[in-house]
């Protein structure tokens, strides 16, 4: 596949999209202005395309089979199969493997016990310019998610983004833009909205269990985790046959391929990620904005910076420590360090405070997280399971529990402290109703970056 036939795949893609229709499936009353958004009848199916097939589709993808009203169609992927996915490095992943794990799901679903009906593809565009797929679930590398969530709401398909959304904050905005004009459904994958512990803190939080919120602290993981096992294999090795590397690099800069780099690993390299403090920023710093009730807006600074940094021109170049204060206009101070606990621990008044993280849920005083949600106090959004309330949002054309404004707005606090991470700044004014930063135009320079071509959207 050359360089000039994914530009044509590309355009045939945006030029196709008009002519997809489902014949179980209706215009919605909103039309986007690019293609026409197609939501089922009662009795009508979702054909669903996956693009990206590792890691976290491993625990994601089977929830989608799961769902009768899902139909899997296609997985796209640039590798075709290789090994070391995972967390424990041990899974294999790519489109074959994708292949294989729906169509053995849906063979095991038939009286025949056999089924072949799902496509592969090693582009993605070219998925979408072939296929009559009404959504897309983006579970590629985050610098990936930007361009196809541009193309898949340009042709009306419903959308599910892994976090973090996106690689930058300007792509952020493209990102809500875009789904906004096109009137699709969106769901970010910051999967701890759909957590009963999570939401339960937040509203016992909204409420006032607590009091006033003086001071939260939250812990992220540090350092550089070496997922894939290949994690001493810095230096430039031959392409596999398996993985079309200029197709995984995409829009992000051009570079030798280093088997280092994946699976997973990729995340510790800022063209490709933002360590992790965006991989867990995309979560606690959600929960912070939920909890909170910013989902529109943000924080006002970022304060009290210090972090390790490694040299840019290393492999692994994110911050391995770190710690930063997340400053809100109420006076609300969020500390976020590598050596916090992990989790989010709210302080408010009188000694009362409410600690939340993944199946934890504890309070001080411990009756405080026992406490009922009266009548007429505030109910937030609840979703028991998150690519289901997708789903159900398909159908019933109502806003997702992490549409992508909320997205967009939650991993903005972190883009913007890792820019000034690598400013070498120890604090950064924002204006959360421009999106910029206050008096500071290297800053506001970093809030975007070039595509590459001929990938860019």
């Amino acid at each position: 596949m050359n360089l000039n036939r994914r530009e044509f795949i590309y355009q045939s893609a945006l030029a196709s999209a008009a002519a997809l229709v489902l014949p179980s499936m209706t215009s919605c009353s909103a039309t986007a202005p690019q293609a026409r958004v197609r939501r089922p009848d009662p009795s009508g199916r979702i054909n669903l395309g996956v693009i990206g097939y590792g890691t976290i589709a491993f625990s994601t993808v089977p929830n989608f089979l799961a769902d009768p009203r899902v139909q899997i169609v296609a997985v796209a992927d640039p590798v075709s199969e290789l090994g070391n996915y995972g967390y424990s490095g041990e899974a294999r992943g790519g489109r074959l493997v994708g292949q294989r794990t729906v169509e053995s799901y849906y063979a095991e679903h038939q009286p025949s016990g056999t089924f072949k009906g799902c496509r592969v593809y090693e582009d993605f565009r070219e998925m979408l310019a072939r296929e009559d797929l009404d959504a897309i679930y983006i579970a590629t590398p985050d610098h990936w998610h930007c361009a196809a969530t541009l193309i898949g709401a340009k042709q009306g398909k419903h959308i599910y983004t892994q976090k973090p959304l996106s690689l930058t904050v300007e792509e952020g905005q493209r990102m809500a833009r875009a789904v906004r004009e096109a009137g699709v459904t969106f769901q970010t994958g910051s999967q701890q909205r759909s957590s009963t512990h999570f939401r339960t803190a937040c509203e016992l939080i909204r409420n006032g269990r607590i009091g006033r919120v003086k001071n939260v602290k939250i812990g992220f993981s540090g350092g550089h985790t070496n997922w894939s096992r290949l994690g001493d294999r810095k230096a430039p090795e031959p392409v596999p046959p398996e993985l079309n590397w200029d197709l995984w690099l995409g829009p992000a800069p051009k570079r030798d391929y280093a088997p280092a780099l994946l699976q997973l690993n990729w995340r510790h390299n800022y063209d490709y990620s933002g360590g992790f403090i965006t991989d867990w920023g995309a979560h606690h710093l959600d929960i912070l904005q939920w909890a909170l009730g910013t989902d529109d807006s943000g924080p006002v600074s970022i304060e009290n910076i210090k972090a390790t940094l490694p040299p840019e021109t290393d492999l692994y170049n994110t911050p391995t420590e770190f710690s930063f204060d997340v400053v809100y206009a109420n006076g609300v101070r969020a500390n976020v360090a590598h050596n916090n606990r992990n989790g989010l621990l709210f302080e408010g008044e009188d000694g009362r405070s409410i600690f939340v993280a993944r199946g934890i849920l504890e309070s001080n005083p411990d009756s405080v997280r026992r406490e009922r949600i009266g009548p007429g106090e505030i109910r937030l959004y609840e979703s028991n399971m998150h690519e289901r309330n997708f789903v159900d949002c398909i159908y019933n054309n109502q806003p997702t529990i992490t549409p992508v404004e909320v997205g967009h707005r939650s991993i903005s606090i972190a883009h913007i402290a890792n820019i000034a991470i690598r400013l070498g700044r120890t604090s950064l004014r924002w204006d959360p109703a421009t999106e910029s930063v206050v008096g500071d135009p290297d800053a506001n320079r970093m809030l975007s970056r070039p595509m590459r071509k001929p990938y860019a959207v």
